[in-house]
C-alpha cells in the first residue's frame, strides 16, 4: 500500500497489547558488490545516527464518535475545526471481489459504476448537475475486500451528499441499455490497465499468491464476465453483501456526529440486517498462500517488471506492525530520483551504486486472514541475475544482521509517512472508516506508534526467521526473461 495498510472484529484482542511488547503472533553473489560509505556532505549539519522522535505532540487529533444504529450500520466521524469548511463523507463496506460467486468475478466493480448511473429518484444528469452544483466530488473505488462511496462537500451541503449516497446505494436502478454502456466502458477501462504495469504485475501476484481462490482473481474480472453480468448479478451481490452491519458511514473535518447519526437513521432504512459477517464468508473460504509464479515472456519490453512475496500477516495480526517496520526498511527507490547512495536502505544503496535497477519498493498489503509483503521491481533484463542475488540476500539478511540504527530510522520513517499519509478530511475519513472495517474499532495515532516503537531489531529478525526463512514465495514477472532465475532457485534462497 507504497504503504499498504493500502483493506476485524475477528480476535480483535489479539491486537490490544501494550506498548513496550514484542510482536512475536533471503546467494551468494556472481560478482562483489561495493559497499559505500556515509557522504560527509550531507552530515555538516546533522548525524547519520537516527535518534529516537517523540511525535506525541503532533498525534492528539479531536476524538472519534462512533455510533451503531439498530439496523448495524455504524456512524463514525471525527471533527475538527476547518477555516474552508470541508468536510468528507462515505459509505465503507466489508464487500470486495473476493466475495463474488464463483462464474461472477467482476461484478463488484461492474456493480461500483452501476451505482451511478440514475435511480428511481434521479437520472445520471439530474445525480451529476446536482453534484457540479454543490462543487462536491463524488467518487467510489473497489478493491479485493472493500467497497467504498464517497462525497468531499462544503459542510453545509454534508446532509444533501447523505442524501445521495443513499439514494444510489439503496435506490439505483439497472436498465440494460446502461448495462450495455457501461460494458463497453469497463472494457476499455481493462484495455487501459493492460498498459499499467505496476497494476498488471500485482495481478498476475496475487494469481501466483492465492491460485484457484477469489483472492487471486484480478478485481475488473475477465473479459468473458464482464460480456455476461446482468442485473441480476448485481442485485444479487447487493442484498447479500450490501448489508447494515457490514457498513461504515465515515465523516471527518467540519460535521457534526448528532446531525450526521440523525440523517444516516433516516435516510439508510433499506438494507438488510443479515448478520452474516466478512469474517464467517473468510472462515468459510479462507486464502491458501500458492507460493508459484506467473511468467509472462515479451522480449519486446525494454525492462523486466519482478515482483518477489512471501504470505504476510493479516491486519489483525500482532506480527503486521514489524512487517510494516520492515518495508520500511526495505525501503523505496527510483533512479529519476536519485539520492540511493545516501539512501538508509541497505538494498536500495546496493541497487544504486551498482546500478542493478532502474527502481525497487517494499510492499506490504494485508486481507483478513492473510497479506503479501516483498520486493517490485523494474531493471534491464541482463541485470536480472544479479538483482535477484542482491534481493535475496537482503531479504535473508533480515533473521541475523539487522542492526538497531537500520530499525529506529526505519520506525521514524514510517511513523512520518503514517502522519503525512493522513492529511485532509478525506483521508481521515478514509482512514477511520476502513479501520473500522478491519479492527472494529479506529486505532488511536499515539497507540499505533507506541506499537511502532515497540520494534526493535530483535523482534525485525524474529519476524524475518517466521515468515521468510525457508518459506514459500511467489514470483511474477513481464519482460524479457531469459536471465531470471527459476522458482526453485528463488525458494533454496530462503534457507538460513
Amino acid at each position: 500500500m507504497a504503504l499498504a495498510f493500502a483493506s476485524l472484529r475477528r480476535k480483535t484482542s489479539t491486537v490490544f497489547y501494550t506498548a513496550r511488547i514484542r510482536y512475536y503472533s533471503l546467494s551468494a553473489n556472481p560478482k562483489p558488490f561495493e559497499q559505500p560509505t556515509s557522504d560527509a556532505r550531507f552530515l555538516r549539519y546533522s548525524s547519520s545516527e537516527p535518534k529516537f522522535v517523540d511525535h506525541s505532540p503532533f498525534l492528539r487529533f479531536p476524538a472519534t464518535q462512533i455510533t451503531t444504529l439498530p439496523n448495524g450500520i455504524r456512524v463514525a466521524t471525527q471533527p475538527y475545526t476547518s477555516h474552508t469548511h470541508v468536510a468528507s463523507v462515505g459509505v465503507w463496506i466489508d464487500a470486495g471481489s473476493r466475495f463474488e460467486e464463483p462464474g461472477t468475478n467482476g461484478t463488484a466493480h461492474f456493480l461500483e459504476h452501476m451505482i451511478f448511473k440514475g435511480t428511481r429518484r434521479r437520472t445520471v444528469q439530474s445525480l451529476e448537475e446536482e453534484i457540479e452544483n454543490m462543487g462536491a466530488r463524488l467518487n467510489a473505488y473497489t478493491s479485493r475486500e472493500q467497497t467504498t462511496f464517497f462525497a468531499d462537500v462544503q459542510s453545509k451541503d454534508v446532509p444533501a451528499a447523505l442524501d445521495v449516497l443513499a439514494d444510489i446505494l439503496q435506490y439505483s436502478w439497472f436498465p440494460e441499455h446502461a448495462l450495455k454502456r457501461e460494458r463497453g466502458v469497463i472494457l476499455r477501462e481493462m484495455e487501459e490497465v493492460q498498459g499499467q504495469m505496476e497494476e498488471v504485475i500485482f495481478d498476475h501476484l496475487h494469481l501466483a499468491a492465492f491460485r484457484d481462490h477469489p483472492l487471486g482473481n484480478t478485481i475488473l474480472g475477465p473479459e468473458e464476465n464482464i460480456r455476461s453480468i446482468s442485473r441480476v448479478d448485481l442485485e444479487q451481490y447487493i442484498s447479500t453483501h450490501y448489508t447494515g452491519p457490514r457498513m461504515v458511514v465515515s465523516a471527518a473535518g467540519a460535521v457534526n456526529h448528532d446531525e450526521i447519526v440523525d440523517t444516516v437513521s433516516r435516510k439508510f432504512t433499506r438494507f438488510s440486517t443479515d448478520l452474516t459477517t466478512a469474517d464467517q464468508l473468510v472462515d468459510a473460504n479462507p486464502a491458501i498462500f500458492t507460493g508459484t509464479e506467473v511468467r509472462v515472456e515479451n522480449e519486446q519490453m525494454p525492462l523486466v517488471h519482478l515482483a518477489i512475496a512471501f504470505e504476510g500477516a493479516s491486519w489483525v495480526d500482532p506480527n503486521s506492525i514489524p512487517l510494516m517496520v520492515i518495508q520500511s526498511l526495505l525501503g523505496s527507490w527510483n533512479k529519476n530520483i536519485g539520492v540511493g547512495n545516501c539512501s538508509g536502505s541497505d538494498l536500495a544503496r546496493r541497487i544504486s551504486t551498482n546500478s542493478l535497477a532502474d527502481s525497487m519498493m517494499a510492499f506490504n498489503t494485508n486481507y483478513r486472514d492473510t497479506g503479501l509483503f516483498g520486493i517490485y521491481s523494474t531493471a534491464m533484463p541482463d541485470q536480472l541475475r544479479d538483482l535477484s542475488h542482491v534481493i535475496m540476500e537482503e531479504l535473508r539478511r533480515l533473521a541475523s544482521e539487522v542492526s538497531e540504527t537500520e530499525v529506529t530510522r526505519a520506525r521514524n520513517q514510517l511513523k512520518s509517512a503514517l502522519l503525512l499519509h493522513i492529511d485532509g478530511s478525506t483521508a481521515v475519513a478514509e482512514n477511520n472508516g476502513r479501520q473500522m472495517l478491519t479492527y472494529g474499532r479506529i486505532m488511536p495515532f499515539i497507540e499505533l506508534f507506541a506499537r511502532i516503537d515497540a520494534v526493535d531489531a530483535a523482534t525485525i529478525k524474529e519476524t524475518a526467521k517466521h515468515f521468510i526463512v525457508n518459506k514459500d514465495i511467489a514470483i511474477a514477472a513481464v519482460g524479457p526473461l531469459q536471465n531470471l532465475p527459476d522458482h526453485s532457485w528463488f525458494r533454496s534462497q530462503t534457507s538460513a
